[in-house]
């Protein structure tokens, strides 16, 4: 099978600092996947916020995740502190690539991360195309 790559930017615009909880370990005693996507969305919608958007209103339409890839690069332990560093990339007609860095207080990478992210209306069910002001904004803080 092949592996996951994940194409990291120079450079990211947003960062956030997330604690790992007792509830976010697995029966190995350290940072579980499913928790691991739950910090990501929870960085995501922080990222969104700092950008003037949210999941339901991204420039006047929604977004919905259409696919996710993480490589796994360090185990987080109960009581790390990672910092989550986001930034928007790869943009086309209908979404773009968030990707995110993972590392914990002590500089240590835990994971690398990407969502596609696509525009979709979710009264019609239809996919949209990305509003410009929106794309804008994050391309700006790039």
């Amino acid at each position: 099978m092949a592996r996951i790559t994940i194409d990291l930017p120079a450079s990211y615009s947003f960062k956030t600092e997330l604690p790992i909880r007792i509830t976010d370990l697995n029966y190995g005693g350290h940072l579980g996947n499913d928790a691991l996507l739950s910090l990501l969305h929870e960085a995501r919608l922080q990222y969104l916020h700092e950008n003037g958007a949210s999941e339901l209103d991204f420039g006047g339409t929604g977004l919905i995740m259409s696919d996710v890839g993480i490589v796994y690069k360090g185990e987080g332990f109960y009581g790390d502190v990672l910092t989550v560093q986001v930034q928007a990339t790869e943009f086309n007609k209908y979404g773009f690539d968030l990707v995110y860095r993972l590392t914990n207080q002590n500089g240590k990478e835990i994971a690398y991360a990407k969502t596609g992210m696509l525009c979709f209306d979710y009264g019609a069910r239809k996919l949209r195309t990305v509003p410009a002001e929106a794309r804008e904004r994050l391309e700006t803080k790039a």
